[in-house]
């Protein structure tokens, strides 16, 4: 076969094998999505995707759909099968056993328990592997885990719903609504699209929010620690009210990140509403960012969706702790220095420290625009 020809077959199965795995798309957390396809003779004999967290994984629904055809076969998967035991045993040693010949994989898995260990073990096997195809692609699709597994902290996306010179709220505080209810709708399905939706306590105390989807969307969970979107909430002085409606709305789960000294009084009225009461580290008096988003991805939450306020939102810029950002944008325009801005916090003294939006895309929602792209931080400066 041609170089050309291996290179076309590639991207075409490589292709259907990122189309099966973004079918798990909010069902697989803590895991990645992976989509898988084997091929003989140039024919697809068994394909399949990693459903949720704790069913079969990816390859292992290919093989049994492929039975006795995947000997000799080609793999096709945009992730490196797995070597070690989780819930379900290692993809590694089926592939071997099925006389997979060869397996070709966009990326590395960047996890620690596998990081090359899955490739060295098919190539110890005589399995040929190949790597590299549709990276990119690959990496997009499972950045939430790539975040998670090599920064130790889930993917960070900012949102906010502003006027038109970048104001969430008039200077006597008034915010409902500067955008539209498409928009406002728009931002609840996003929602559904992370494993978390996180606010400051102020947004609690002036919006009184429910913080949940109310897409339509269903997700299914591995078990109930993982019902999604969990609703966090940056509560330094354990301010959130027992009457709030997040805590009576029979949603998903509240946890509410304090600081070590909070009321003990508080702190029991909020558990006996069904909150989890976690104590993180602090700075100046507030919570501190890094840390809670830390103690989040040790609790299995891979993406944060942060709706506010502007503080909190201000500080995962300051602390460069944001990866993407999602702007609802109206065509009005508040004024007036007291207004509150889309993002407060310390800020930037010098524009080369700036955080640059890239693979920016603008489109129109009813009479607002969203204003999408991922966030680009300078290596040096800034802090």
């Amino acid at each position: 076969m041609s170089a050309k020809r291996a290179d076309r077959d590639d991207r075409k199965f490589l292709g259907l094998a990122l189309a099966l795995a973004a079918r798990g798309a909010g069902q697989t957390t803590p895991n990645p999505m992976v989509g898988a396809v084997l091929v003989r003779d140039g024919r697809v004999v068994g394909q399949g995707y990693h459903t949720r967290a704790g069913a079969p994984h990816a390859e292992a629904v290919a093989l049994a759909q492929a039975a006795r055809r995947a000997r000799g076969a080609v793999l096709y998967v945009n992730l490196e099968p797995c070597c070690h035991f989780g819930r379900t045993p290692p993809c590694v040693d089926a592939l071997i056993g099925a006389g997979v010949r060869e397996v070709v994989a966009s990326m590395r898995d960047p996890d620690p328990r596998v990081r090359g260990r899955g490739f060295r073990a098919l190539r110890a096997a005589g399995v040929r592997v190949r790597t590299g195809p549709l990276v990119g692609a690959a990496r997009r699709l499972n950045r939430e885990f790539v975040r998670r597994t090599a920064a130790g902290r889930p993917f960070v996306t900012l949102k906010a719903g502003m006027s038109l010179d970048g104001r969430i709220a008039t200077r006597s505080g008034e915010s409902k609504w500067i955008t539209s209810a498409r928009a406002r709708a728009a931002g609840r399905v996003l929602r559904s699209e992370h494993d978390a939706v996180l606010v400051g306590v102020n947004t609690v105390l002036r919006d009184d929010p429910r913080l949940t989807a109310r897409s339509g969307r269903k997700r299914r969970a591995a078990d109930s620690a993982f019902a999604r979107p969990v609703r966090v909430v940056l509560d330094a002085r354990l301010r959130t009210p027992p009457r709030a409606r997040l805590l009576s709305n029979g949603g998903p789960p509240v946890i509410v990140m304090t600081l070590r000294g909070a009321s003990a009084a508080r702190r029991r009225r909020l558990e006996e509403k069904g909150a989890l009461v976690i104590e993180a580290p602090g700075q100046n008096g507030r919570i501190a960012v890094g840390s809670a988003l830390r103690e989040l991805s040790r609790r299995g939450i891979a993406s944060v969706l942060v709706e506010g306020g502007s503080e909190v939102l201000g500080s995962l810029l300051d602390a460069r702790l944001a990866d993407r950002i999602v702007l609802f944008v109206a065509g009005s325009l508040l004024g007036g220095r007291s207004a509150v801005p889309v993002f407060g916090g310390r800020g930037t003294g010098r524009l080369s420290h700036a955080a640059r939006m890239e693979r920016i895309t603008v489109r129109p929602i009813g009479p607002d625009f969203r204003i999408e792209g991922t966030l680009r931080f300078p290596r040096s400066g800034g802090k």
